[in-house]
């Protein structure tokens, strides 16, 4: 039997012949009716013609268009001045085609298959350590606790020299990080150079055994105020669900008497969809749906709802999102909105709402592809960007204020679609001056509590640490000799202004005037290093809170300068304001 695919208008013309054909039986003109019929196997057949011919268009289309490209190739690979390399020079080629479409949709060659392993697992094989480069070294940045790295010796600002005696001076991150991965229970030999607090380097050497390293997707739990709970969810990696699972349970265990609980996903740039659907479950009720999906395949529209018994349906929720907050965070976030389940406290989110598919290609290569887009209870897409529709200079745009759609939560408050999780409660985006944003480009934060952790062996206590008077003096005389320079607004503001004044030769009449304005303006590094001293303190306090007590150490230390988790704290100690929130009051 064919199954026939018509076009809106062809349909209508045979719908309007079909009519005629009816009148023509009821009238018992049969002449009209033969000729009617011959009409209609003519429209019939030409829209077979038509389909067929559409799809024979397309499949030449492509076969034309990989003809191209293999003899291309061999022209090039041929004729070409310089040797091609095939694997480098296909691979800019893959990179490009998919650059056309979404920034998710990407191809994985064989020897990067470990690290998309490491995108959904959390897990490789190596010494457990963050590094990066700093002038022709790669320096520790970051040990993991308790893994080989760590448990080796291995501190932040420790330079390596060699690995296995190859010498890994000037290379890159990603180049020391393969020698550095490995099979777990393998052996390297690490020469390092460690700073000392009288500006020398030692020379050390140190034996490290890899080990399967597993990032745990939970820095850090723990109280924020007497009972309060607080949960920081760095990635929706494999096990992600169990580990905040575990937290939860183990807060509820610990304090008896908890009366709320801050879920914190900002920053979060999402991962698995099955663990965003768990996470929720452990707050919703089994059987309620959570999400769904919507692509050109019907195979992937899918409705993803909760499997399992929730820990807690009652307990008072705040989930902290920000504008880095992306994908299953979104998800999380977006259905607790949906659902009525909890307050969304902070910045509206990325809105990165299409689902990827891993496809296995040949020679252990792998395709992830976006195959549809994330829907959430209420029915809204959070995805903000129509990569499908450009500019003409290929740039996109989120979609206006003005397109978005009203949808209704459980309870019946309008939220609204058009990209991203907009917060029940908005709070301010908060920037950084510009001298402490240009001192972290430089890596002086990292530096100094280098020097620091070189002259203080323990700290007592890394939550209360806070850096002192004089301490700050020290820090404010360190920089003297040190390269860094910014530009305030109002000095490229002032910039802007002469370039618009030249242009339309108005600057010389005002030249002087303008030097004089000019030098008034013009930023001193210690009037702005005094004038920005909280935050730069801040900053100090966090990196070298880091040295002692790891990211578990910072999370927590952050917590008295962090005004979103204290606007959570103050909703979730007074429920009738909770309540008002979540009741469209």
């Amino acid at each position: 039997m064919l199954n026939l695919v018509f076009s809106d208008t062809l349909g209508t013309n045979i719908t309007h012949l079909i009519c005629k054909l009816n009148v023509s039986i009821k009238t018992g003109t049969m002449i009209i009716l033969k000729k009617m019929r011959w009409i209609l196997l003519l429209f019939l057949s030409a829209s077979i013609g038509i389909a067929a011919t559409s799809a024979n268009t397309e499949y030449f289309e492509i076969s034309k268009n990989l003809e191209i490209f293999a003899t291309l190739y061999k022209e090039l690979n041929s004729y070409y001045v310089d040797d091609i390399d095939p694997n480098e020079f296909m691979q800019e080629g893959i990179d490009a085609m998919l650059k056309s479409l979404d920034p998710y949709t990407n191809y994985y060659s064989e020897a990067e298959i470990e690290n998309y392993r490491f995108e959904t697992t959390g897990k490789y094989g190596g010494i457990g350590s963050l590094i990066k480069k700093d002038d022709d070294f790669i320096v520790i940045s970051e040990p993991y606790e308790n893994y080989p790295a760590d448990k080796a010796g291995l501190i932040a600002g420790d330079k390596i020299v060699s690995v296995d005696g190859n010498s890994v001076k000037g290379k890159s991150s990603s180049e020391v990080s393969k020698f550095l991965k490995g099979e777990p229970g393998t052996t390297i030999s690490v020469d390092i150079l460690r700073p000392l607090a009288d500006g020398s380097d030692q020379s050390l050497t140190l034996e490290i055994t890899r080990e399967e390293v597993k990032v745990k997707n939970v820095p850090f739990y723990g109280l924020v105020q007497d009972g309060i709970g607080y949960i920081k969810l760095g990635n929706f990696t494999q096990q992600a669900s169990k580990e905040v699972k575990d937290a939860f349970k183990a807060l509820k265990k610990d304090n008896p008497e908890l009366k709320g609980l801050v879920l914190d996903v900002r920053g979060n740039p999402g991962g698995l969809l099955h663990e965003s659907v768990n996470i929720t479950n452990i707050f919703i009720d089994k059987s309620e749906l959570v999400v769904f999906t919507k692509g050109k395949v019907e195979e992937w529209d899918k409705e993803f709802k909760t499997i399992n018994e929730p820990i807690d349906t009652e307990i008072p929720l705040v989930v902290l999102t920000n504008r880095s907050s992306a994908s299953a965070s979104e998800i999380v976030s977006g259905a607790i909105q949906d659902l009525d389940r909890g307050v969304v406290i902070g910045q509206k989110t990325f809105g990165k709402g299409l689902v990827q598919t891993t496809r296995k290609l040949t020679y252990n290569t792998q395709l992830k592809v976006t195959t549809a887009k994330y829907y959430i209870p209420s029915g809204r897409c959070i995805q903000a960007i129509n990569y499908a529709e450009r500019d003409q200079d290929g740039a996109v745009k989120r979609l206006p204020d003005s397109l978005k759609v009203a949808f209704q939560t459980k309870s019946g408050r309008t939220v609204y679609d058009g990209g991203g999780i907009d917060p029940d409660i908005l709070t301010e985006v908060e920037y950084l001056s510009d001298i402490t944003v240009s001192l972290g480009r430089k890596d002086l934060f990292f530096d100094f509590a280098t020097l620091y952790r070189a002259k203080h062996e323990t700290l007592h206590d890394g939550k209360d640490f806070r850096i002192s008077a004089t301490e700050f003096d020290e820090f404010v005389a360190w920089l003297q000799d040190k390269e860094y320079d910014y530009t305030t607004e109002s000095e490229s503001l002032l910039n802007e202004f002469k370039e618009v004044a030249e242009e339309e030769e108005y600057f010389e009449g005002i030249s002087t005037e303008f030097e004089a304005l000019q030098i008034k303006i013009s930023h001193d590094k210690k009037n702005d290093l005094q004038k920005q001293s909280d935050e730069i303190k801040r900053l100090l306090e966090n990196e070298i809170v880091t040295r002692y007590y790891y990211r578990e150490g910072a999370i927590e230390n952050g917590f008295i300068y962090d005004t979103e988790v204290a606007k959570a704290v103050d909703i979730l100690n007074d429920p009738n304001e909770y309540k008002k929130i979540l009741s469209n009051q």
